[in-house]
């Protein structure tokens, strides 16, 4: 427990934070000193009982005052597994509420109205065992309170609550309302989807109306997989409910609408895109999970080959020309372009982004959002960043020759850009920006290099199979004899699919002075790529052979990614 100097130390600060924000004058809080001397309650309660501050401020101020994270309890969804650890009656009694437990890691996250209080948490950890590491959050008690009443005593997985909803009657009504809204059911079913998605490392959840009924897809490891079908009776509810989380127009049907949302899932924050498209069935909703726990990976742990890692960390270190990055819509581009400027980005160094939309929010680097109505368009952006006296200049996508006129013109005013490109292959690059309309001119001595890539999966590590190549095998592996390789089966662990999780397939390629030269005189493809094998470039074909070779994935896996029937010939 603290020492009463520790505690006293507390409320100096706490009110000293309070007023050098403005958030409470020197009289509120000594109004709130002299109450607490009489009461003995905390000095953040009174402030709030007092009205002379708001609870969620007091939440953030307390939270950065003890140097423990706070947590807004109205955009969490409730983890079922950490409700099951503490029971109704001892949340009520210490006032807290469970957020999330990972039973894999043993830990467990979960909001407090006094997250020092050590005895609370030694009792806690009483009831839960002491291998469980307990994860403290501030909130308010009146939010702590809420959301005991509104998790506890619901269903919460999606099995239970569509069982609920098949055996009981749904007041449709009332869904988009805020009093209460836990005891929908349906508001449940959205969120307990939406939790199970992240859960399972899906990118994108797919809500598909045919004639009869609902199709719910998840992309898990880049590939489509049907989780379940839903009756059409819960469709027109469910989309309420996600258009008025996602801040849409519940009551246009017929254009295609855009929006945004952010909720607690397992402990950590994670954003939606949302994209709601009509169809002749009904409105198509599709939301693209973007989770900033595993949007920003550092370099050293892309799972890249040594080689590819030294020549990725060279481009780097120019401080001026252009970067390109190929490949197609979520290949991973935008995870390599945020890990290589993780890997630069200090104090000493101005980063800025043009997005559409930013995706995943980074400090020390400036992101703006493309805007069509304010006429932000990628080359008025690029235009305007030029003015804040950028290092380093991040462009979402090369899309038209105005675009890449201003980041090339930004890459030879001494600055460093990176942008993205959609082609096949690195050396591709070169035709489809002079088919944009780029010149070659323009072109040599300003491009560092180009990164093509790949995202493919690789095999479950509990079930891949080993078997021996065989003569076709043997010739894309190119060996002379049957070599071990290894193939899917199938587990608990990969949901019988055989894989489990991804890895990037990258060709990294330093634009030198020969080829620089080959470019200025616009030479085919053919002779591009041959300079490029002569210096050493290795194609995704070749890195991607490596990965099967070390038993990471199967052949089948990378022909259904890269075109492998060159290596054929």
């Amino acid at each position: 427990m603290d020492s009463p100097e520790q505690t006293d130390k507390a409320k100096i600060r706490l009110g000293e934070q309070l007023i050098e924000k403005g958030l409470a004058t020197v009289d509120q809080v000594d109004i709130a000193l002299t109450e607490q001397k009489k009461s003995g309650r905390l000095l953040g309660e009174l402030l709030v009982s007092l009205g002379f501050v708001s609870e969620s401020v007091m939440r953030d101020t307390l939270g950065k005052v003890l140097g423990i994270s706070s947590v807004d309890l109205g955009t969490v969804v409730p983890d079922s597994t950490a409700l099951e650890l503490i029971p109704k009656e001892i949340a009520e009694r210490h006032v807290i509420v469970p957020i999330s437990f990972n039973p894999k890691s043993q830990h467990l996250r979960l909001a407090m109205k006094n997250a020092s209080d050590l005895q609370v948490l030694d009792r806690l950890h009483a009831l839960v065992g002491r291998k469980v590491e307990i994860t403290p959050f501030v909130s308010g008690e009146s939010e702590i309170k809420k959301a005991i009443d509104q998790f506890y005593g619901y269903e919460l997985s999606v099995d239970g609550i569509l069982h609920e909803i098949e055996t009981g009657e749904i007041d449709y009504q009332s869904l988009d309302a805020v009093q209460d809204e836990y005891s929908q059911p349906l508001v449940r079913l959205v969120d307990a989807i939406l939790a199970d998605a992240v859960k399972r490392d899906a990118s994108d959840i797919h809500f598909e109306p045919e004639e009869g009924f609902l199709r719910l897809r998840y992309r898990i490891d880049g590939v489509l997989r049907q989780i379940r079908s839903l009756h059409k009776d819960y469709w027109s509810a469910i989309v309420v409910r996600l258009k008025v989380m996602s801040g849409m127009n519940i009551a246009e049907t017929r254009i295609p609408q855009d929006g945004r949302l952010s909720l607690q899932v397992q402990g950590h924050r994670v954003d939606f895109r949302v994209s709601a498209q009509p169809t002749t069935h009904g409105e198509n909703i599709v939301l693209r999970v973007l989770d900033r726990a595993k949007g920003i990976v550092p370099l050293d742990e892309l799972g890249l080959h040594d080689e590819t890692l030294n020549t990725l960390k060279m481009m780097m270190a120019r401080p001026e020309g252009i970067i390109l990055v190929t490949g197609p819509t979520g290949s991973g581009k935008t995870t390599t372009l945020y890990s290589l400027l993780n890997y630069v980005k200090s104090e000493e160094v101005n980063i800025m982004t043009l997005e559409d939309p930013v995706e995943y929010p980074v400090d020390l680097i400036r992101q703006t959002s493309i805007n069509e109505v304010a006429r932000m368009t990628f080359a008025n952006g690029i235009r305007s960043m030029m003015r804040q006296d950028p290092d380093i200049i991040l462009v979402g996508e090369v899309r038209d020759e105005d675009t890449a006129e201003m980041a090339f013109r930004a890459a030879m005013t001494g600055h460093q850009v990176l942008t993205t490109l959609h082609t096949n292959s690195a050396i591709g690059a070169i035709p489809r920006l002079l088919d944009i309309g780029v010149l070659p001119d323009i072109m040599t001595g300003n491009i560092i290099g180009i990164i093509s890539q790949r995202l493919i999966r690789l095999l479950c590590t509990h079930c891949k199979k080993e078997i021996f190549s065989d003569l076709v095998d043997s010739k894309l592996l190119k060996v002379n004899e049957p070599v071990k390789i290894y193939e899917p089966a199938g587990c608990e662990h990969c949901d019988n699919t055989g894989y489990k999780g991804r890895i990037s397939v990258i060709e990294a390629l330093i634009v030198e002075d020969e080829l620089d030269e080959l470019i200025a005189t616009r030479a085919t493809l053919g002779a591009l790529k041959d300079c490029a094998q002569r210096s050493g470039y290795k194609t995704l074909a070749d890195d991607a052979i490596r990965l099967v070779m070390e038993g990471l994935t199967s052949l089948h896996e990378v022909s259904r990614v890269i075109d492998m029937t060159q290596r054929l010939r």
